[in-house]
Formats: structure tokens, sequence, C-alpha cells
């Protein structure tokens, strides 16, 4: 839609002091033709030699900037090839720490010095395939790697710093995923000159990092071989019973390793309960009380030479046996044969997991800390501790791998009162 203007026009009319000529309101037009009614009234106007003069300068600066060249921008290949080579002279000399977590690595950058340069993988690197089974099944169950396609800039970023580095340390979780990482991490970076060492750490201190990297270790195939067991069965299972599952319950369901043997679990209990055959026993106990006024209960269990399986009677005759037996015992005098006394031996009871809400109140009520709800210091100072700050360095808690549990394994309370 077109602008409304309202032009006034100074003619000989108005030189002779006649009221000005008001030019009249532009109609609404399509947007292929605005402002279309305005131009005859600024046609019929006589512009005066400075405005003239101006417009030609407009003119003329429009058309200068019309014909200037635009900027040369440097294309996406251009700065990731920038970016790479960056890296490798950044990275010449030093020695490589890879870890999985951004947040880490720019916490081990501040206390690992000049001498070495920490990336992040951001996770895992490879993994089986979506759009197959990928595992050979006939050759071992080996199982078919590729590369994620949304980690090839992170690959290729991890490569080129690893170009001209000293020395490189494979630092993701110090379990079996991150062993698996790490494994991985080595194959993409098999071209390297550098040797390849594991590196491990339970806290992000610097007494910790120190120490691992006195104690750097080879990869631990045994414990690769574990994550990629687990992640096998996974595909096994999950890859064909979950179309199952899709057609026959609910699309978009998982089913794998551990919703399948719980279901199976299920399902043979609900078997045995519904081919279970009620059958009708019964006992016989007698309460009992000694000279002294002690009481107790009996069960039988011997009738004659025949032994009672736990002390129950079962068959068609029962009920009139028990009611036969009862009688008889009512009828009698009693008395102790003998006592046996058996030692009883019962394990230790494991510890009780330290749920993260149990340790805010333990810090409430035994170490005086004034509150433990969300915006606490006591959960904010748990947080310093697990993600790594530069407040966490001095007193290191232990490592948490789950939000579910703690771990608080050399934790200092006394000083934090």
């Amino acid at each position: 839609m077109a602008a409304r203007k309202r032009a006034t026009v100074k003619g000989p009319a108005a030189e002779s002091g006649a009221d000005e000529v008001k030019a009249p309101k532009p109609k609404r037009r399509s947007a292929a033709k605005p402002a279309a009614a305005a131009q005859p009234v600024e046609a019929a106007a006589t512009p005066s030699p400075k405005r003239a003069a101006a417009s030609g300068r407009k003119k003329a600066a429009a058309k200068k900037s019309a014909t200037r060249k635009p900027a040369a921008s440097k294309s996406k290949g251009e700065e990731v090839e920038e970016d790479h080579g960056a890296l490798e002279k950044s990275g010449t000399g030093k020695s490589l720490v890879i870890v999985e977590s951004p947040t880490k690595s720019k916490t081990l950058n501040k206390f690992l010095g000049k001498g070495f340069m920490v990336v992040a993988s951001n996770g895992h690197i490879m993994d089986l395939p979506k759009s197959q089974l990928g595992v050979d099944v006939d050759n071992d169950f080996e199982p078919e790697y590729e590369l994620i396609a949304s980690k090839k800039t992170v690959v290729a970023k991890i490569r080129a710093a690893a170009k001209n580095a000293s020395m490189i340390y494979l630092a993701p979780d110090p379990d079996r995923e991150g062993e698996a990482i790490a494994c991985h991490l080595a194959t993409v970076l098999k071209g390297s000159k550098a040797p390849i060492r594991r590196l491990t750490f339970n806290e992000i201190t610097q007494r910790a990092v120190t120490e691992a990297l006195e104690h750097s270790r080879e990869l631990d195939l045994n414990l690769y071989n574990a994550q990629q067991g687990r992640r096998v069965l996974d595909r096994l299972v999950g890859y064909k019973v979950s179309p199952f599952v899709w057609s026959t319950v609910k699309y978009g369901l998982s089913a794998g390793r551990v919703q399948s043997v719980a279901l199976r679990l299920i399902c043979e209990r609900e078997a045995l309960i519904r081919a279970f055959v009620p059958e009708e026993y019964w006992t016989v106990e007698v309460d009992y009380q000694t000279v002294a006024g002690e009481r107790f209960t009996a069960r039988l269990v011997k009738v004659g030479d025949d032994k009672l399986k736990d002390g129950k009677l079962s068959g068609a005759d029962a009920a009139e046996r028990a009611e036969a037996l009862g009688e008889e015992l009512a009828g009698k005098t009693a008395r102790v044969a003998g006592i046996e006394v058996r030692p009883k031996r019962e394990g230790a009871k494991p510890p009780r997991i330290y749920f993260v809400n149990w340790f805010r109140k333990d810090m409430h009520g035994k170490f005086l800390w004034p509150g433990y709800g969300e915006n606490s210091r006591v959960l904010k100072w748990i947080v310093e501790r697990l993600e790594g700050t530069a407040a966490a360095q001095e007193t290191p808690i232990g490592y948490l791998p789950t939000r579910e549990s703690l771990d608080v394994t050399g934790l200092s309370l006394t000083e934090h009162q």
C-alpha cells in the first residue's frame, strides 16, 4: 500500500497571496505500482535550482554506489581450513589432552599450563549405523562402527590439533563408556606420530590431574569389550524386538536388553501364577506354659515316624486329621526333651545409598549448615565441585556417576561450616 502524502505546490497563485493549492490524496494502489498518484503533482511543481542540484548529486551518488563491487566474503570451507591451520600452529610441540565435556576442557586449560592443549570430543564420535543392524553375526558378532555425521567437524578439529602434538592424552570419563570413546579416538588418530596414552581421574583438581599425568596407562581393551558387549546386545535385541513392539503395542516404544529381560521375567512369573492350583493344607500349633509361667508356641512336625513337610498336613482328609491330632495333644502333658541352640550368621548389611536429599539433611542437621533447599549454599557448593569450577580446586568431592547418588569420599566438612 502506498503511503499517504500531503504536498503543497507553490505556483503563481501562491505568489499573489492566494491560498496554497493542496495536492489530492493518493488512492490505494497495488504493490506493483507504489505511490503512482503522487507523481503528477510533483511534476507540476517547479523545483528550485538548489533542489535540482541536490537531486543531481543524490542520483550521482546512487549510481556510484550501484557500480561499486561487493566485498569478497570467505566461504565456510575457507573458514574451516583457517581454524584447522590455527589449531595445528597452536598445538605444535604441546601435549594434547582430549576430554568429553567442553566445560572440563575450559577448567583443565586453567591449571595445566602453556605446554598443554585441551579439546573436547562432546561424547561419542563413533557408533553403529542407524539404518542397518551394524553387527556381523556370522563373524563373531563384530560391530561395524561408523563416524557419527554430526561429529565430523569435531573429529577434524581433533585431528588438526593432534597433527603437530608431542603427546596425546585420551581423558574421557573413567568408565566403560569413556574407555570406548578413548578407543574410538585412538582409531581416528592412527595417523598421528605422537604417542597415545590413557588418562583417568575422578575429580577435576590440579592435584588429581597431575597425579593422573604421572600414572598414564595403555587403553584397557577388557573395559572396551565390556562396553561393546553391552552395545551389541542392545542392538541385537532392540533392533529386532522394537519393530514387533511397534506393530503390537505402540509405535515409538523402545525394547532393549533391560526391558526385554524384565518383561520375560514378568511373563514367566505371570504364567506360574495362572498355572497355580490351590491346595488345601493344615498346621497344628499348640500354646504351652511352663511351671515358671513362660509361654511359647510349638508346631507339630512329626506324627509317629512320618515327618510333615514344613509342618503341613495335606490331602483329602487333612482337616479331619488336624482336628483329631489337636484334640489328642490338648489332652496330654508335654515335656521338653531337649534344647538345641544353633548359631545363626547374618551377613553385614550394605551401607545405604547416600541420596542427595539425605546428604542435604545431614549437612543441615549435623553440621549446622543453614538450609538445604534448591538455592542454598550447600547445594551451590556441591554443584561447584561437581562441575569443576575454579572455586572447587581446594576441597575435592568424589566422582558422581548419576544424579541420584553421591560419593562423599575425601570430603572435608569442618572448613565449610
